[in-house]
C-alpha cells in the first residue's frame, strides 16, 4: 500500500527546509572552528548563532502549519511477478562480450581464441581450415583482432584490420557466424584521417629523438626526404636544435593503423633552420592531370612558396636505406661485388613511385631483378625499380613524377621484401642518392595558386607554433 500527501504551499515549505539546512551547516562549521580556536571563536560563534536564530524565528511563523493542510491518500495494490517468472526472465536475458588482442606470429586457432576468452571448438575448426583465416589471421603478428562472443563464450564475429600498400584504403578480415556455420570475407575500406602535433628537442640524433617523441620510422623517413635537398642532415645536432611536426594519422574503424603524410614541419638541425609544408593544387609545380590522378598533385614548399622538391624524388615515401651504392658482400652470391644501386627495406606492397616524368622502357620479369620497371627520363637518364611484387604500368606508357608504378616485393634474387633502385646515365651506373641530391629543384607555386597557398601557409605556421609550444613540456 502506498500513501501520498499533497501540500498546496510547497514553495514556502521548501524555503523553511532550506533555512533549516543553512542553520545546521553554519552551526557545524562554527563548532569545528571553536574546537580548533576556542578562545578566538567563542564570541563570534555566539553572535553567529544569535543572528541565525533570529532569521529562523522571523521566517518560521509565516509558514503554514502542515497539520492544517488538506491531506489526500492514494492507495494502489502492487502485485509482484511470481519468483519463478522472474527467474525465467533473468535466464532468458542474453548479452554479448567484446575483447581485443594483438595477434602473434606463433598463434594457432586454439591459442588465439583462448586469449580472446572464447571456448568454441566449431570456431577453432573453421579457423584452421578456412583459406582466408590461414592466410591473414594465423601466422601474422602484431595485428589487432576484435572478437564478439555470446555469454556462453561462443564466437559470433571476429574482425581484424591491417594496412595495405594503398595510402587510401585498408583491409578488413571479417569472420561471422551464419546459421550453423561460419563465413569469412576480406573487405577493402577507406581510411579516416586525423592529425597530430609532435615536437621535441634533438639530443644525440634526429632518428632517436623522433622515436622518443613517439613517432614511427615512416614519419622520420618523410622528414629526411623533405629536407634532404635543403639541409645537411649529416651534421651533428647542437644544443637548442629541435623539431616540430604536424602530420596525419590513418585510422581504420577508430584504430590508428599507420602514420600519414607530414603536412608541415620545422627542423632546426646543426644550426640550420627550415620550415616546409605540403601544398596540393592542380597547377602546383607544373603537375598535370595524370599526376593528380596518381595522387601526386602536390609537393613540399617553403613557407614563401619555393618548392623543396628536387628534379628527382625518392622512389619510396616510407623506406629505410639498407644497402648503399658501394662494394658489399652479396647476400645471394656470398662474395664481394659492386652494388650498382641502393636498397630500401619496406613492407610488401608499399607503393613504389616514379622519381621523375618519363616513359616506361620495360616492365616485366628479368633475371635476378625479378619483376622490374625501367623508366627513361630523357637526356640519357634511366631509373630501374627491381624485385617488385606488382607492376601497375606497361611498356610504352608515359608516367609522371610521384606516380605509383608498382609495389615493394621480393621477386628475383632477393632475401626479403625491399626495393632495389638504380640510376643510369648513358648506361653508366650512378649513386642514386647523389643524383637526387644534386638535381635542380622545380619552380615556385603557380601564380593562380598563390592566394590558396598563402592561406594554407598561415594555417600551417599556426600549427607549427602550437607544436613548438609543446617543447618545454616535453623536456621538463
Amino acid at each position: 500500500m502506498l500513501t501520498q500527501t499533497c501540500y498546496p504551499c510547497a514553495i514556502e515549505y521548501w524555503i523553511f527546509v532550506l533555512n533549516s539546512n543553512l542553520l545546521t551547516q553554519l552551526t557545524s562549521q562554527a563548532l569545528d572552528l571553536l574546537d580548533r580556536h576556542p578562545r578566538r571563536i567563542t564570541g563570534a560563534l555566539g553572535a553567529l548563532l544569535l543572528g541565525t536564530g533570529m532569521t529562523a524565528f522571523g521566517v518560521a511563523p509565516q509558514l503554514p502549519d502542515p497539520a492544517d493542510q488538506p491531506v489526500t491518500t492514494v492507495v494502489e495494490a502492487v502485485q509482484p511477478l511470481p519468483v519463478a517468472q522472474q527467474s525465467e526472465a533473468l535466464l532468458g536475458h542474453r548479452f554479448n562480450l567484446f575483447r581485443t588482442e594483438l595477434t602473434r606470429s606463433t598463434d594457432t586457432a586454439d591459442s588465439l581464441l583462448a586469449r580472446l576468452g572464447i571456448s568454441d571448438a566449431q570456431a577453432a575448426s573453421f579457423l584452421r581450415k578456412d583459406a582466408l583465416a590461414k592466410a591473414h589471421l594465423l601466422g601474422s603478428g602484431s595485428r589487432s583482432v576484435t572478437a564478439e562472443a555470446d555469454d556462453e563464450q561462443r564466437l559470433l564475429k571476429l574482425t581484424m584490420r591491417w594496412a595495405s600498400g594503398d595510402q587510401n584504403f585498408f583491409k578488413r578480415l571479417v569472420i561471422e557466424r551464419q546459421g550453423a556455420g561460419f563465413a569469412a570475407r576480406v573487405e577493402t575500406a577507406p581510411y579516416s584521417r586525423s592529425t597530430r602535433l609532435v615536437a621535441g628537442e634533438i639530443q644525440k640524433s634526429l632518428e632517436g629523438s623522433l622515436e622518443r617523441a613517439g613517432l614511427s620510422r615512416p614519419v622520420g623517413d618523410q622528414l629526411t626526404q623533405i629536407f634532404s635537398g635543403s639541409m645537411d642532415l649529416s651534421r651533428t645536432a647542437r644544443k637548442g636544435d629541435r623539431f616540430s611536426i604536424y602530420h596525419e594519422v590513418l585510422e581504420a574503424d577508430g584504430e590508428v593503423l599507420r602514420p600519414g603524410r607530414v603536412l608541415a614541419a620545422e627542423l632546426v638541425y646543426g644550426g640550420q633552420s627550415q620550415q616546409a609544408m605540403w601544398f596540393r593544387h592542380e597547377g602546383a609545380a607544373g603537375q598535370g592531370k595524370s599526376a593528380a590522378r596518381a595522387g601526386a598533385a602536390g609537393a613540399y614548399y617553403s613557407m614563401d612558396g619555393k618548392t623543396l622538391t628536387r628534379g628527382y624524388i625518392m622512389p619510396l615515401e616510407n623506406g629505410r636505406l639498407t644497402s648503399s651504392f658501394a662494394m658489399r658482400l652479396n647476400p645471394v652470391l656470398n662474395r664481394m661485388t659492386a652494388h650498382k644501386g641502393v636498397d630500401y627495406a619496406a613492407p610488401p606492397g608499399t607503393p613504389v613511385l616514379a622519381v621523375a616524368n618519363g616513359m616506361v622502357d620495360f616492365a616485366g620479369s628479368q633475371n635476378g631483378y625479378g619483376n622490374v620497371v625501367f623508366i627513361d627520363h630523357g637526356r640519357g637518364h634511366v631509373t630501374v625499380y627491381a624485385h617488385l611484387s606488382t607492376m601497375t604500368v606497361r611498356q610504352g606508357q608515359r608516367v609522371s613524377q610521384g606516380q605509383h608504378i608498382g609495389g615493394v616485393g621480393a621477386t628475383g634474387w632477393a632475401t626479403g621484401p625491399h626495393l632495389h633502385f638504380e640510376f643510369r646515365v648513358n648506361g653508366v651506373h650512378q649513386d642514386p642518392v647523389e643524383m637526387a641530391r644534386s638535381s635542380p629543384t622545380g619552380g615556385a607555386v603557380a601564380e593562380a595558386a598563390l592566394p590558396a597557398f598563402r592561406q594554407t601557409a598561415r594555417l600551417m605556421r599556426q600549427q607549427l607554433e602550437a607544436a613548438d609550444s609543446l617543447v618545454p613540456t616535453l623536456t621538463q
